[in-house]
C-alpha cells in the first residue's frame, strides 16, 4: 500500500474542491483507472486497487474523485500510447494485435477478449459510471458514505440510550464481495500482466478499512466522541444484497465440500464458506464462471441491521441464604415451574435494572439444595450482565450514596456491603441495599466491578478448597453424649461416594473420592444430635449422614451402628477467597 507521502511523480496542488488531487496517482495506475472506470467501478475502489493509502484522499466526496479522475486521465491526453512506451513493454500492443488476428487464447467467460482501455475511452466511461451502482463494493463505499446514511446510524445509536465514552464500528459485508473483489483484481492483474507489471491482492486496500477511514470521522463528530479500536461499544452495521445467492451459486458447483447447511442460517452462503471457497477454486475455473472485472449488479446493498452493543459488566459478590424454600436457580420441571423465586433472580432483578442490560449469566462458587441454608461470610457469585446500557454514574449519584448512613435490616449489619470510596463500590452499595431490602430470604455482600478472567479463580476454588456445614441429624436408636463422641476424634476420613441417586438424572454416574477434614459433635436429646463438619468442596453432605442405600461409604449411619437421616443442613463457609472482602 503506498501513502501519500510515498507515491513518486505527485502532481502539485489540489482539486477543485480543496481535497487533495490525484497526485496519489502515477503513470502505472492510469490502465487500472481505465479499465475499472469501464467496467463500473466506483472511485473509492479505483484507489483501493491502485493501492492509495492515503486516508484523506478516501473522504474526497464521491463527485470531485470522479471529476480527479476524469482530469488524471485526460492528463497528456494527446501523448497516444504514453503508457506502454513508459512501462518497459512495447511489444505488449502488437501481441494483442497478432492475438486478434490469428484468434484470441484469452478469452473470459462471455467470450470476449481483454482489452486494455484506450485513453479516448476515458470520458466515456466517466459517463458510464456516474449515477451507478459499483460493480465492486455494490454502493458501500457511495451510498453509505454519505451524511444521510451516518445520521441514521447515529440516531439508532441515540435511540437506543447507551453510556459510552468511544466507540468500535463494525461493518458485516454481503459474502459476494468477496468474489466480486476477487473477480476485479484478475482482471486488473491481467491488464498489469499485459503490460509488463504486477498487481499483488495483499496490496489492495481492504473495503472494510476504506470504509472506515471514511465513516470513522463522521460518526466520531456526530456521536462526540472518538472511534477507539479498544472500546467496549461496539456500532455495527449488517449489510446484505439480494443477489448474494446468484452470485456465488457457481461456487458450490465448483467447490461443493465448501458449503454445507448449517442450523440458523438461512443460505449456505455465508462469508466464511465463500471465502474457504474461493481458496480452493483455481483461477482458470474462475474465469469461466464469473466475469473479470466484474458486472454492474442490478440492486444496491441494503444495511439490514444497525446495531449497538456494549461489553459486558461483570459483578461479584457473596451471598446468604436464609430461608429453606429458596433454590439457587429458578426450579422448573417439566417446563412447570415449582417455586416462584429463586437466589439468582432476586439478586439480578435489581443489577439488571440498574444497569440497563439485556440479559444475565450467573455463576457460583458451588451451590446449596433448595432447603440448605448459606450462613456466615456467604458463598461467591458472579453475574455478567449482557449488553448494558448504564455502565457510568454521575457525581450526583456519588454525593447521594455519600449520605447514606444506615440501612434498615432485618439482618446484622456485617450482611452489608462496606462502603468504599471507589464510584462503582458507592454505586453497587445502593444496588445492595435494594436487593437486601426486597426479601428476607437473601442478602448480599462485597458486590463489586470484576473483570472476566477474575471469576476463573472463583471456579479454582471449587474442588480445591474446604466448606464447613452444620447438620442437624436424627438416629433411630437412643443415643448418648458417648455414643457419638467418636466422631469428634475423626481426622480426614475419605469416603467413596457414588453418585447420589436425587442428583442422577443430571450427572454422570461415578465413584468420587472425597475427604471430611474435621467432624465436631453437639448433642440434644436421645435422637438427635448437630454435627459441624470441615469438608473437601463437593462433598455429598446429606448422603454422608444417611448413606444414600450404601452408595456412600463409610456414612454417619454406618459409623454409629444405627440408622441416621438429616433433618437440617446448613453451609457455614465456602473458604474461597474470593471476591476480596471490602473494608469498612
Amino acid at each position: 500500500m503506498r501513502s501519500a507521502e510515498q507515491l513518486s511523480e505527485p502532481v502539485p496542488g489540489r482539486g477543485a474542491s480543496g481535497f487533495p488531487s490525484m497526485s496519489s496517482l502515477t503513470e502505472k495506475d492510469r490502465p487500472i483507472v481505465q479499465l475499472l472506470l469501464n467496467a463500473g467501478t466506483c472511485p473509492r475502489c479505483i484507489l483501493r486497487f491502485c493501492c492509495v493509502g492515503s486516508q484523506t484522499l478516501y473522504r474526497h466526496p464521491d463527485k470531485d474523485l470522479m471529476k480527479d479522475l476524469q482530469d488524471f486521465l485526460k492528463k497528456n491526453q494527446e501523448k497516444e500510447g504514453t503508457v506502454c512506451l513508459e512501462v518497459v513493454d512495447p511489444p505488449c500492443k502488437r501481441i494483442r494485435l497478432e492475438d486478434t488476428e490469428e484468434g484470441p487464447e484469452d478469452v473470459n467467460h462471455n467470450g470476449a477478449l481483454p482489452r486494455s482501455p484506450s485513453e479516448n475511452d476515458g470520458n466515456a466511461a466517466v459517463e458510464s459510471s456516474a449515477g451507478k451502482v459499483c460493480n465492486v463494493c455494490l454502493g458501500i463505499l457511495q451510498e453509505f458514505c454519505q451524511a444521510d446514511f451516518v445520521k441514521r446510524v447515529c440516531q439508532k445509536v441515540n435511540s437506543a440510550d447507551y453510556q459510552f465514552t468511544s466507540f468500535v464500528f463494525s461493518v458485516s459485508l454481503p459474502p459476494q464481495l468477496s468474489v466480486r473483489e476477487r473477480a476485479a483484481w484478475l482482471g486488473v492483474k491481467q491488464e498489469m500482466r499485459n503490460l509488463g507489471l504486477s498487481l499483488e491482492k495483499d496490496d489492495i486496500v481492504q473495503l472494510k478499512e476504506a470504509y472506515k477511514w471514511i465513516i470513522h470521522p463522521q460518526l466520531a463528530e456526530e456521536l462526540g466522541v472518538p472511534a477507539d479500536g479498544k472500546s467496549l461499544f461496539e456500532v455495527s452495521v449488517v449489510f446484505a444484497h439480494p443477489e448474494t445467492d446468484e452470485e456465488c451459486r457457481f461456487l458450490a458447483t465448483t467447490c461443493p465440500d465448501c458449503f454445507k447447511p448449517a442450523k440458523n442460517k438461512q443460505s449456505v452462503f455465508t462469508r466464511m464458506a465463500v471465502i474457504k471457497a474461493l481458496e480452493k477454486i483455481k483461477e482458470e475455473d474462475f474465469l469461466k464462471h464469473f466475469p473479470c472485472p466484474p458486472s454492474s449488479p442490478k440492486n444496491l446493498c441494503d444495511a439490514l441491521e444497525i446495531q449497538c452493543n456494549n461489553g459486558a459488566v461483570f459483578v461479584a459478590g457473596r451471598y446468604n441464604k436464609y430461608s429453606r424454600n429458596l433454590p439457587q436457580t429458578p426450579w422448573i420441571i417439566d417446563g412447570e415451574r415449582k417455586l416462584e423465586s429463586s437466589v439468582e433472580e432476586l439478586i439480578s432483578e435489581h443489577l439488571m435494572a440498574e444497569f440497563k442490560a439485556d440479559s444475565f449469566n450467573f455463576s457460583s462458587s458451588g451451590r446449596e439444595d433448595v432447603d440448605v441454608r448459606t450462613l456466615g461470610n456467604g458463598r461467591p457469585f458472579a453475574i455478567e450482565l449482557v449488553n448494558p446500557r448504564r455502565i457510568h454514574f454521575t457525581a450526583e449519584e456519588m454525593k447521594r450514596l455519600q449520605q447514606v448512613n444506615h440501612l434498615h435490616l432485618t439482618e446484622p449489619v456485617e450482611h452489608v456491603l462496606p462502603l468504599q470510596p471507589s464510584s462503582s463500590n458507592w454505586f453497587l452499595l445502593k444496588i445492595s441495599q435494594a436487593i437486601n431490602n426486597s426479601s428476607d430470604k437473601i442478602q448480599v455482600r462485597d458486590l463489586q466491578l470484576v473483570t472476566r478472567e477474575a471469576i476463573g479463580r472463583m471456579k479454582e476454588g471449587e474442588e480445591e478448597k474446604t466448606k464447613t456445614y452444620s447438620a442437624l441429624i436424627w438416629t433411630d436408636k437412643a443415643i448418648q453424649r458417648e455414643d457419638i463422641a467418636l466422631l469428634d476424634d475423626i481426622k480426614e476420613l475419605k469416603l467413596d461416594q457414588k453418585t447420589p441417586l436425587r442428583v442422577l438424572h443430571r450427572r454422570p454416574l461415578a465413584v468420587r473420592c472425597r475427604i471430611i477434614h474435621t467432624m465436631s459433635s453437639e448433642y440434644i436429646d436421645e435422637h438427635h444430635f448437630r454435627l459441624h463438619l470441615k469438608t473437601q468442596a463437593g462433598t455429598y453432605i446429606k448422603e454422608f449422614v444417611h448413606g444414600d442405600f450404601g452408595r456412600t461409604k463409610p456414612n454417619i449411619g454406618s459409623l454409629l451402628n444405627r440408622t441416621a437421616d438429616i433433618l437440617e443442613l446448613d453451609v457455614e463457609s465456602v473458604d474461597v477467597d474470593w471476591p476480596p472482602t471490602l473494608d469498612n
